[in-house]
């Protein structure tokens, strides 16, 4: 039985400015960053990157499950650490497989610009914030709706695809913020414009059946994203008939090992998301999207630029 030296620190990490979403203002990403060592030496970091709102653990549920650990913990300790800490058990594995030597290299799982889906500010400002992500490479974009009244957000969104080039495509996401009529006079108005991939939880989690009869009855495609936010949640809709696409944002979803086995065993349409996490969250979920995603649609990772360098 192998023992691994155990240690752990939170962080704090600003946003350059408050991350608008159906939920509220987001100013301040907080997590953990734990680290994995053995006898010989080998190190794996990974991160504990709460979104409780999402349906994860808080961060105190993470630090106080962090703290009462021992210095040295086991493989198999790893391993049983409950669902109920889905962000803890994608941590502890992420730094587990980097410890072992199972993580993939930097160069395995960086992709294009072309391939990260690049996240723009949540009001006016998205109409000109696009061009330089553009120049960048970026060709996907994704816009927070159900902030602002929805007629200013159609507008808004109309403006915007008149002015990305006609081999760029926009995401929208709700955060599950809509009502059913809002979320239908979004997907009739996307039928209109064309260059709309998919509208992202347009409904709260409990409204599964009436987002599972919108994806039938429209053609602009419908993402689950909280309703599938963990493990047991991405089972239960597939085998409720989702056949949808699925937003996994693995660093909250829980257990890697039985993330892959999931993603192995059903043919899913996947669009692998951040958390807003570091670097360290990022890579490990990079890794996970190269082994079982085939880069069909963009990775939901263009967000580093709403934090500060460093």
């Amino acid at each position: 039985m192998t023992n691994y030296q155990f240690k752990f620190h939170p962080y704090q990490r600003p946003f350059k400015h408050p991350l608008s979403t159906s939920h509220g203002k987001w100013t301040v990403r907080e997590g953990i960053i734990l680290s994995l060592s053995d006898e010989i030496g080998n190190i794996g970091w990974g991160e504990i990157a709460p979104i409780p709102w999402f349906g994860s653990e808080t961060l105190e549920q993470a630090f106080n499950f962090c703290e009462q650990l021992p210095q040295e913990i086991t493989t198999e300790e790893i391993f049983a650490i409950p669902a109920q800490l889905p962000c803890c058990q994608f941590g502890f594995e992420s730094a587990w497989e980097l410890v072992i030597g199972k993580g993939l290299s930097t160069k395995d799982f960086e992709q294009s610009k072309q391939h990260y889906s690049y996240l723009l500010p949540s009001n006016q400002a998205a109409k000109q914030s696009w061009k330089a992500p553009w120049n960048q490479g970026y060709r996907t974009f994704k816009w927070k709706i159900g902030i602002a009244p929805i007629e200013d957000e159609i507008k808004i969104v109309k403006e915007l695809l008149e002015a990305i080039p006609a081999s760029g495509q926009l995401r929208l996401d709700a955060n599950g913020g809509l009502t059913q009529p809002e979320a239908e006079q979004w997907l009739i108005v996307c039928e209109t414009m064309g260059a709309v991939e998919f509208i992202e939880q347009p409904l709260p989690p409990e409204q599964f059946d009436v987002m599972l009869e919108m994806s039938h009855n429209y053609s602009t495609a419908i993402a689950l994203d909280e309703s599938v936010a963990t493990l047991d949640q991405l089972e239960q809709c597939y085998q409720r008939g989702w056949r949808g696409i699925f937003v996994i944002k693995a660093a909250i979803a829980g257990s890697r090992k039985r993330l892959r086995q999931f993603c192995q065993t059903y043919p899913i349409d996947t669009v692998f998301s951040s958390a807003l996490e570091t670097t360290i969250g990022q890579q490990a979920v990079l890794q996970l999207a190269a082994e079982l995603s085939d880069f069909k649609r963009a990775v939901g990772f263009g967000v580093n630029h709403w934090f500060n360098q460093g």
